[in-house]
């Protein structure tokens, strides 16, 4: 052998070893499924394959027949597609995934977040109600407070009314019965025989589809982070669809959530079709047969399409997979009746099941949970209650009515 010779083996061999160390960080790094750009036979899907199944001996667990940890992706052709099964999840060396916590009891956790809301709207309730002899400058005060709160003119006559008739009883009341009168009067305005179930489970063999819809600035992007949150907590497999393609901040955003809990994040191209990548998550988590796909939209569009269209639009390209579940509109809770406003928009372009009620937190207006709710016949399923990773919770009415009166004294 020639020293010319020797030196092009040993060349080789490097080169081979630097691309199994790129396999194996490919393996152990992202789970993100990238579209890549529209071909002219269609768009061509590029997802990991799964780990080759090792002997039951010595083989260690994820390595593939080489012993180079995860097989490179290819791509696969949208017509004729294998079954997928998601490989197994692991994070960066040195790191663990999170695990959030469930979501029974989230609301009863945060009520403290109300604190703002509790001022204006429990306190001065409390404060008026509790004087000896109601007057009807006195009733003025509780119809101002409420309508302040944003809790809506129908929802605060009928709270009047009812306090009005037990003015007697209020006249003897203790400062504790009078909390708990409230409460069970704020309680019953919020709709406590809704049906807040969020539509995430598994139905005739295929996943539930989530569409999360809402303005750009509502939190929408974060909020499906903290939806996957609130899954994975609960023990739910999880694909997260980021079909907001004309923002690649929030593209990367929700790959971002995806990887500290370790879910797989379907990802086009920027500026790409919006309804390709949701049809391509929903097609991804019937076949590796999750639980949820829950998918990102655009809250504003640069093209010459109007947005209510392309959401449309998704919503029919998606159910050619998997009929969705669940359509929730997030909505900034310190917008007010301005956010009423735009719900109406959205209701008129696709069947919105749930409404989540960001920046709760922010914001003296918690009645609006009850004006919103009474204007779009939409019950309120997610509030959230800061910026914290699992500061979104399950809408319970007598938990936030507490919340919002506070402790008692």
């Amino acid at each position: 052998m020639t020293a010319m010779e020797f030196v092009l083996i040993a060349i080789a061999i490097v080169l081979v070893a630097l691309v199994a160390g790129v396999s194996l960080l490919v393996g152990r790094g992202r789970r993100t499924t990238r579209l890549d750009d529209d071909a002219v036979s269609g768009t061509t899907l590029t997802r990991p394959r799964p780990p080759a199944a090792p002997p039951e001996t010595d083989r260690p667990a994820g390595a593939t027949a080489s012993g180079q940890g995860l097989a490179p992706v290819e791509p696969v052709s949208p017509e004729a597609p294998p079954a997928v099964e998601l490989p197994p999840a692991e994070p960066e060396p040195g790191l663990a995934f999170e695990t959030p916590p469930p979501s029974a009891g989230r609301l009863v956790r945060l009520r403290s977040r109300l604190a703002r809301s509790q001022s204006s709207l429990g306190r001065g309730l409390l404060t008026v109600l509790a004087r000896e002899r109601l007057t009807e400058d006195d009733w003025e005060e509780v119809e101002e407070t409420l309508l302040a709160a944003d809790v809506g003119v129908a929802a605060t006559t009928q709270i009047v009314e009812r306090l009005r008739t037990q003015s007697m009883v209020l006249a003897t009341a203790t400062p504790a019965d009078l909390r708990a009168l409230l409460v069970r009067e704020l309680t019953a305005v919020l709709g406590p025989d809704l049906d807040r179930r969020l539509g995430t489970d598994r139905h005739e063999g295929r996943p539930g589809v989530v569409l999360v819809v809402g303005v750009n600035g509502a939190g929408k992007t974060t909020t499906v982070g903290k939806i996957a949150r609130v899954l994975v907590g609960d023990g739910k497999s999880v694909v997260l669809g980021a079909a907001d393609t004309f923002r690649a901040a929030a593209a990367d955003q929700l790959e971002t959530w995806g990887e500290r809990v370790g879910v797989l994040t379907v990802r086009g191209r920027e500026g790409g079709d919006p309804a390709s990548v949701a049809f391509e998550a929903v097609r991804t988590g019937v076949e590796a047969e999750v639980d949820t796909v829950v998918v990102d939209t655009a809250g504003r569009l640069h093209t010459k399409s109007g947005l209510m269209d392309e959401l449309g639009k998704i919503k029919r390209v998606v159910e050619k997979q998997s009929p969705v579940t669940e359509v929730l509109l997030v909505l900034d809770a310190t917008t007010g009746q301005n956010g009423i406003v735009q719900a109406r928009v959205f209701t008129q372009a696709v069947d919105v099941t749930g409404v989540v009620l960001t920046k709760l937190d922010g914001t003296a207006k918690g009645g609006i949970v009850v004006s919103v709710q009474r204007e779009l016949g939409i019950p309120v399923k997610l509030i959230g209650l800061g910026e914290g990773a699992d500061d979104l919770a399950p809408f319970e009415p007598e938990a936030f009515a507490e919340g919002l009166v506070g402790a008692g004294d």
